[in-house]
């Protein structure tokens, strides 16, 4: 007989590793996202139940499906009245789902999902916001978190766009083939915000694994099925040449390591490869997109054998040409990086306090940790300390905030 701690522990993997596969296979079950994210929420309650004295199931997440469908089917049967023609036409659909203990292996929906929470009838934000959460199976406060925006507008944002998908009538199912171009560039965003998520973590953790691979995963889905889209190849090359760097961001002990201190000799080269490649096939086809750019970058850094041979002025210059594709404080906080050590630190903390009167910008934790970083390097250490003050408070990651309060230590004046 399992125990509760063993239950929870099957059931916290489940969500955070298949969440977004259970989801997608209930909506496909019977066309409610709503539906079937508040049922798959029902059925996780009946497992913690019912696993701790029953024992686990042999395949959890068929009954999480299971356990939730019979839940939809219930809720629909006591909220149709014999005038609703559609409750009845949706009663019927979850009724005449197949078993998911009769199949062999459950589908896999998630690219459907995501580009029916990526239709144009929503704003662009709802978009990326409710498929983070139905596919990524982000908190509400970790989506506000990616956003800079707060928990409770987000909140309402999800609910909004839920309401609309079943008001407007959207199909569960990948767009027609004329259709697809125009589609995928939310469906970008999208896997970047994932990616993004799961690399530099909002919440307390420094990061989360499951997200940035689930990130990849959709994203060799999305090259393969658009094999001569040049910005899902420019996406995908980033995020593996992002990833390969993912085990030396953490000691042994489990703090942080900067960039400038990693072991490249650990970076994973197979992933390096594999992005390598694939930046060269974006680049020798035509104008890089946004992605490809990042890529490019990315591409710049696992190419130097070690952090003070990286090529700095091809980094600023390829964040100088980002900037004219997507204006964005957030790339010039980047550029400011790479342009203190192309030329120096006092250059670089004019062209980034040039950038800090954005309030968005204000609550970003990297502006003030990048900010104080060029204060101490020009001895300007008491202005230093204030500004990791700020960033410290910005962190939620114990190991950065760790890390963070090391660099502030370390202001100090030298006779």
């Amino acid at each position: 007989m399992p125990s509760q701690s063993l239950a929870d522990a099957q059931i916290t993997r489940l969500i955070r590793e298949d969440w977004g596969r259970l989801v997608a296979v209930l909506t496909d079950f019977g066309g409610d996202l709503a539906l079937a994210e508040d049922c798959l929420q029902d059925a996780v309650v009946a497992a913690l139940q019912a696993w701790p004295t029953k024992g686990l199931p042999d395949a959890p997440d068929a009954w999480l499906i299971t356990t939730a469908r019979r839940k939809a089917i219930d809720r629909l049967r006591r909220a149709r009245t014999k005038a609703d023609k559609a409750g009845a036409v949706a009663l019927w659909h979850w009724q005449h789902a197949s078993e998911a203990e009769e199949l062999q292996t459950l589908p896999d929906k998630r690219l459907e999902l995501i580009f029916t929470c990526c239709h144009p009838a929503l704003d662009e934000k709802s978009r990326v916001a409710l498929t983070l959460r139905s596919i990524g199976g982000l908190t509400t406060a970790e989506i506000a978190a990616a956003f800079l925006d707060k928990k409770e507008t987000m909140g309402i944002r999800l609910t909004r766009a839920k309401k609309k998908i079943a008001a407007a009538g959207i199909r569960f199912c990948l767009p027609d083939p004329e259709d697809l171009p125009d589609r995928v560039d939310g469906v970008l965003k999208v896997l970047y915000l994932i990616f993004n998520e799961g690399h530099r973590g909002s919440s307390d953790q420094l990061m989360r694994t499951d997200l940035a691979e689930e990130a990849i995963r959709l994203g060799r889905i999305l090259t393969t099925c658009l094999p001569d889209h040049l910005e899902a190849k420019g996406l995908l090359a980033l995020m593996l040449l992002t990833d390969a760097r993912r085990l030396t961001r953490k000691g042994p002990d489990g703090a942080f390591i900067p960039l400038e201190q990693q072991a490249r000799a650990r970076w994973d080269r197979g992933k390096i490869h594999q992005g390598k490649a694939l930046v060269e096939q974006v680049l020798k086809a035509g104008p890089p997109g946004v992605y490809a750019l990042q890529a490019a970058i990315s591409a710049l850094h696992a190419e130097a054998p070690d952090f003070t041979s990286t090529d700095w002025t091809q980094i600023v210059a390829l964040y100088d040409l980002l900037w004219k594709r997507q204006p964005n404080p957030v790339i010039l906080v980047n550029c400011a990086v790479a342009q203190s050590y192309a030329t120096d630190a006092s250059t670089a903390l004019k062209q980034l306090e040039a950038t800090g009167a954005s309030q968005h910008l204000q609550a970003y934790q990297p502006y003030h940790a990048c900010r104080a970083d060029l204060l101490a390097r020009q001895g300007r250490l008491e202005e230093a300390k204030r500004a990791y003050d700020r960033a410290i408070a910005l962190t939620e990651a114990p190991e950065e905030v760790t890390f963070l309060k090391a660099r502030k230590a370390a202001c100090v004046f030298v006779e």
